[in-house]
């Protein structure tokens, strides 16, 4: 019985019978047995380095998928589609390539099998072995023959290719080749650290106390001592690094911060540890005690006066809050009712763009009590921008969140809806430092169109609103509706 490999060989050197490679003009089937040699330094799994000799097959000829899986198997058929681009057939390949790569991109982030990233690393090696030759003898000329001839595209596409499978192959040989070879085309890409062998602190947070979950990642008691933030899935080693760097400059500028003092690796995902002795997050505080909410809700506010009394300066590089603002409209809101989305995006446009720090995921969770004294943790939606933009967050996470279903806020915040509710408001009493009731509903009303924004954009995510989610975004509708009837500012 013929070897899977060989007779991979033998399919694809038939399909791509008489097509040359577009670099050099050798024979196309050159490349996929040179996809194949690098898959062998990674694995010896010969499902995955089939798919290496076959992963041009869908994409270049007239092979198909079923084709494939018929001859070599489901999984070979799996992972040849993952590397396979929806090439738009009559339109310009120049005009869609950064539709194409956006998109493919995507299946490789969201992949949870290693082989998708083996197959995916060993072809961009191949391409970019052929590209660092023509750069060393053409330079910057030889973009003019492709698709995209904007250096700095490919760089992007690249260099994100390296940066989604970094943590799961770092270690191999070919990452490392990857990363030299990204770096001698566009230098300073990445540390030259990356292309050397270097193993990450790896930790296990197996028995650790969870001390809350967040958007992107969850934080874990690891001794007396350390605290660690375990990144989700789709979080890069450079997102982390960016995160971290967001933190140090917030906390020259007087944010009070805790400072991350190295990257770890946990499991298949990063993590970034903090030493925070003693420490505990306010929600955990809150859960422990309801019924001293107020002074919680104090420090709270406190904190919040101290962020936004920092002016940041251009340099600092924190991108203005109202971008993610108008995202959640021009994602949303606008999707569903294109007249209430204009109403809704003048509201945002006619706020001041002003220089004061915001900290963009501003809640209980993120906020640790050490020896009594407030940290900061989440940097990572440090922004410039009007103090609405932070009261929106509080009223979302403590309101809109647990209005259909309580429990969404009771699992997030660890104590009663009832509670999440109090504290938003003597929180907003501190931070305001009024008791007239007229003023208190006057801005919770103001955020609360900027939160209602945020839940639309949420649910419009996963694509077409059904089902009780449908009821839950006409019920947002019809609250923006209502209140950009009567609001003409958000300002406060």
């Amino acid at each position: 019985m013929m070897d899977l490999l060989e007779e991979a060989i033998i399919y694809a050197t038939v399909m791509h019978q008489g097509k040359l490679r577009k670099f050099g003009n050798i024979p196309y089937i050159l490349h996929p047995m040179e996809v194949a040699q690098i898959l062998s330094t990674i694995t010896d799994d010969k499902e995955i380095i089939t798919a290496g000799i076959l992963h041009d097959v869908v994409e270049d000829t007239d092979g198909t998928l079923q084709e494939i899986e018929k001859r070599f198997g489901k999984r070979v058929a799996f992972l040849v589609d993952s590397e396979s681009e929806n090439k738009y057939p009559g339109q310009e390949e120049s005009s869609t390539w950064k539709q194409r790569k956006e998109e493919s991109l995507r299946t490789l982030k969201n992949t949870t099998d290693n082989g998708v990233r083996m197959l995916w690393l060993a072809d961009k090696l191949a391409n970019i072995r052929s590209l660092a030759g023509m750069y060393s003898e053409k330079g910057e000329e030889m973009w003019q023959n492709f698709h995209q001839s904007d250096p700095q595209e490919q760089c992007w596409y690249y260099s994100s290719v390296a940066e989604t499978v970094e943590l799961y192959l770092n270690k191999t040989g070919a990452f490392k080749e990857f990363i030299r070879h990204i770096n001698s085309i566009w230098p300073g890409t990445f540390d030259s650290d990356k292309a050397r062998f270097k193993k990450y602190r790896e930790v296990s947070v197996e028995g650790c106390e969870l001390l809350g979950r967040g958007a992107k990642g969850d934080v874990y008691r690891y001794n007396d001592e350390l605290v660690v933030k375990v990144f989700n899935e789709k979080n890069t080693y450079h997102d982390v690094e960016m995160e971290i760097a967001k933190s140090r400059k917030a906390f020259v500028l007087g944010v009070p911060t805790a400072i991350s003092f190295g990257i770890v690796s946990v499991g298949d995902r990063y993590g970034a540890m903090f030493e925070m002795v003693n420490s505990d997050t306010l929600s955990r505080h809150i859960a422990r005690a309801p019924g001293q909410v107020g002074s919680y809700a104090r420090i709270m506010a406190d904190v919040a006066h101290s962020i936004h009394e920092i002016k940041a300066a251009k340099d600092d590089g924190f991108p203005p809050a109202s971008e993610r603002i108008r995202d959640y409209i021009s994602g949303g809101v606008a999707l569903e009712d294109a007249v209430l989305g204009e109403k809704c995006m003048k509201l945002i446009d006619s706020l001041p763009e002003t220089d004061t720090l915001i900290h963009g995921d501003f809640h209980t969770g993120n906020v640790f009590l050490q020896n009594g004294e407030p940290l900061i943790i989440d940097m990572d939606r440090v922004s410039v921008g009007h103090p609405i933009a932070e009261l929106s967050d509080l009223y979302y996470f403590y309101v809109i969140l647990g209005e259909d279903d309580p429990s969404v806020v009771e699992e997030f915040k660890g104590f009663s809806y009832d509670t999440a509710k109090e504290f938003f408001g003597l929180f907003l009493r501190a931070y305001l430092g009024t008791e007239d009731e007229n003023r208190l509903s006057e801005v919770s009303e103001k955020a609360s169109i900027i939160g209602y924004s945020r839940l639309i954009r949420k649910l419009r995510k996963k694509g077409e609103i059904t089902g009780a989610d449908r009821d839950t975004a006409d019920m947002c509708l019809a609250k923006l509706k209502e209140l950009t009837d009567r609001i003409d500012t958000l300002e406060f």
